[in-house]
């Protein structure tokens, strides 16, 4: 007798108004597709009930109304679109590819990141001379030109309101790994770019934070007022789907960017393009290129 293939997709209460579903234990490209597939074709049922759709790097929570839809019985929809999605590696994903300015080694995070020194695993080096270390480089230098030589694609929203997970596109065993801090930091600057576990983020606000930090974005991903033309249709420009390149900039570029915000003139590089997840997965290198072509030459 033929037996039946275990699902190791867990399914888990969160007080009687939420549901919690890990389809993976680890961050991996497929996970995060497949919770893209899944999480858009519930909003596309537009269940009554549901009141919130969360995706995550490797898992997604819902929010729903238990006096409308049972937590239980919802279950037995996301296990049904569970099933359902075996073809999520051919949806196509309408994307924005984005150039971000980054200051790397600027001195605002320097600042901020030499007050917690007894906070962090080595208070003897920087977070980038750390994280170069245990990624394998001589040098800080080496560990930017990784960074920012292949693109990230933004797996999730979250953590604060505006800030993307970030996961590069590229291949397994050149990606960056760094450990968060021992203890946390009570401040992080405004727009600090950082990295924790395999993802790069920027801090759209002031606030604590414990990813390891690199440098600082001048221009915001967070506009409460949405007064520049980017935030027109939201307050927070980061997308799930959007591909990030971070790109080293000198201080006067910086400040120029800087000026524009402040200015209201300030609009990010972007280019519009259209990819399936088996694009992605079957070689990230290429695709990669191929994201970088289209950002800057097409």
């Amino acid at each position: 007798m033929e037996e039946k293939a275990v699902s190791s997709v867990r399914y888990e209460h969160g007080g009687d108004e939420f549901v919690f579903v890990e389809l993976s234990e680890a961050m991996t490209l497929e996970a995060m597709f497949k919770g893209m597939a899944i999480t858009n074709k519930l909003k596309e049922k537009n269940l009554p009930g549901i009141i919130d759709v969360c995706p995550g790097n490797a898992s997604y929570m819902i929010r729903v109304d238990p006096e409308v839809l049972h937590p239980n019985d919802l279950i037995v929809v996301l296990k049904e679109l569970e099933h359902s999605v075996t073809d999520y590696k051919s949806l196509p994903i309408a994307s924005r590819l984005v150039d971000v300015p980054v200051l790397f080694e600027d001195p605002w995070t320097h600042e901020a990141l030499m007050r917690f020194r007894n906070n962090h695993q080595d208070p003897e080096a920087t977070d980038l001379e750390y994280s170069a270390k245990v990624n394998g480089y001589q040098t800080g230098e080496e560990l930017i030109k990784a960074i920012t030589t292949y693109p990230f694609l933004v797996s999730m929203i979250g953590f604060v309101p505006g800030l993307p997970f970030s996961f590069q596109l590229t291949s397994q065993e050149k990606q960056i790994e760094v450990p968060k801090y021992v203890r946390p930091r009570t401040f992080t600057p405004e727009r600090a770019f950082g990295f924790g576990g395999a993802f790069a983020v920027i801090y759209p606000v002031d606030g604590a934070g414990g990813y390891q930090l690199y440098g600082r974005a001048p221009a915001p991903i967070l506009d409460v007022e949405q007064e520049l033309a980017d935030f027109k249709d939201s307050m927070v420009f980061p997308r799930q789907g959007d591909i990030l390149r971070y790109r080293n900039v000198t201080r006067e570029e910086y400040d120029a960017v800087r000026e524009e915000v402040k200015n209201g003139t300030f609009q990010y590089r972007m280019k519009e393009m259209s990819f399936t997840p088996g694009e992605v997965m079957a070689d990230p290198l290429a695709f990669a290129d191929k994201v970088m072509g289209r950002l800057y030459n097409d």
